[in-house]
C-alpha cells in the first residue's frame, strides 16, 4: 500500500497579523527537568531511518536528543551516523577525525558493527557508529558492488542478532543517493521531522514517493511510523498553519509533542552535547524528554521482519 503525500500548505493570508496573541513559550525554563525516567523497552529492535531530503529541519538534532533521551531512560541505543558531516558523531561526543573508521569501513569493507561503534558520554547505553569525511566517496566506491543497497542492512542484522539493542537510529545525509538507500532498506520504520515553514510539506512528497519505490522492490517491511513536528514557533501564524495541515494528514503518526525553536538546542552542538546534558532546565529538553517517552509508549511495531 503506497503513502499518499500530503497537500502543499495554503499561503497565509496577507492582511493578518504575523504573530498570533499567544505568549511565547520562554527558552528557560523555570524549573529543572528531571531526566531521571525509566522507559518501556520494547519487544525487538526497532531500527528507525531519521530522513528528510530538504536539509535544515533537525534531522541530525532530532536523532541526537532522541537517542539520548532513550538512554537516559534505561534503554540501549545505536546511533548510525550516516551523513559525512559526521554532525551526529560531534553532537554526541565522538570523534570522528579522519582516519577514524566507522560507518565508511561497514559499507565498503564490510566491517562489523560492533568493532567500530563507540560509547557516547551522553548517557550509559548510547553508542554512536561515526562517520567521517571518507564516507563522501562512498556512494562511488559502492556502484559497482553487488547488493549495494544491501550493505548496512546486512551488517545491522549480523549485529542485532548478538546485541539486540532497543533502539538504532540511522542519521541520513540530506540526500536521496546510495547512503540514504541504504538507510532506508536497513530500517523498520521512518521517523519524518518536519520543519514548521511552508516549504516543508514539498520536501516530504517526494521522500514519500522514494519510499514507496523502496517499499515496492527492496524493503516491504518499511514503514512511515512517526512524524515529529520541529522548529515550532506556536506566535506565528504559518507555523500553527502547517502543524495542523501535517496532523491531519498524519493523525497517527504525529507526536503530540512539538520541539519549539530554541536556542538551546542550537548550542548543545558546538559543544559535543545533546540539548539534554548541555541545558536541561529548557523548553527545547523538555520537549524531547516528551518526544522520546511518546515513542517509546508506543512500543515495537507489530508488523516488520524481525531484528534476527
Amino acid at each position: 500500500m503506497s503513502i499518499t503525500p500530503p497537500p502543499t500548505p495554503r499561503r497565509v493570508v496577507f492582511d493578518e497579523p504575523e504573530f498570533s496573541a499567544r505568549a511565547e513559550t520562554p527558552d528557560d525554563l523555570p524549573f529543572t527537568v528531571s531526566r531521571e525516567t525509566t522507559l518501556p523497552r520494547p519487544t525487538r529492535t526497532r531500527t528507525l531511518v531519521i530522513a528528510n531530503q530538504k536539509g535544515g529541519v533537525g534531522k541530525t538534532t532530532t536523532a541526537v536528543n532522541l537517542a539520548t533521551a532513550l538512554a537516559l531512560g534505561g534503554l540501549s541505543v545505536l546511533v548510525i551516523d550516516l551523513d559525512p558531516q559526521g554532525n551526529a558523531s560531534t553532537a554526541l561526543g565522538v570523534d570522528h577525525q579522519e582516519g577514524v573508521q566507522g560507518t565508511y569501513e561497514v559499507l565498503t569493507a564490510n566491517s562489523p558493527i560492533e568493532n567500530l561503534i563507540k560509547p557516547s558520554p551522553e548517557a550509559e547505553g548510547l553508542w554512536v557508529l561515526p562517520a567521517t569525511i571518507d564516507l563522501a566517496g562512498a556512494e562511488i566506491g559502492l556502484v559497482s558492488t553487488p547488493a549495494r543497497e544491501s550493505r548496512l542492512l546486512n551488517a545491522l542484522r549480523a549485529f542485532s542478532a548478538k546485541y539486540e539493542p532497543d533502539y538504532v537510529f540511522i542519521d541520513c545525509p540530506p540526500s536521496l543517493g546510495l547512503l540514504t538507500l541504504n538507510a532506508l532498506v536497513a530500517a523498520d520504520e521512518i521517523l519524518i521531522p518536519i520543519q514548521c515553514e511552508y516549504y516543508a510539506l514539498e520536501g516530504v512528497s517526494q521522500l514519500l514517493r522514494t519510499i514507496n519505490l523502496v517499499k515496492g522492490s527492496m524493503n516491504d517491511h518499511l514503514r512511515l511510523s512517526t512524524v515529529l513536528l520541529t522548529m515550532y514557533d506556536g506566535r506565528t501564524r504559518l507555523a500553527s498553519q502547517v502543524a495542523a495541515e501535517v496532523r491531519q494528514h498524519f493523525p497517527a503518526e504525529t507526536l503530540r509533542a512539538a520541539i519549539p525553536r530554541s536556542v538551546r538546542v542550537s548550542e548543545a552542538p558546538s559543544y559535543g552535547q545533546s540539548v539534554l546534558t548541555y541545558h536541561s532546565a529548557s523548553a527545547g529538553a523538555q520537549a524531547y524528554l516528551d518526544a522520546a517517552a511518546e515513542l517509546a509508549e508506543r512500543g515495537a511495531p507489530t508488523e516488520g521482519r524481525k531484528s534476527s
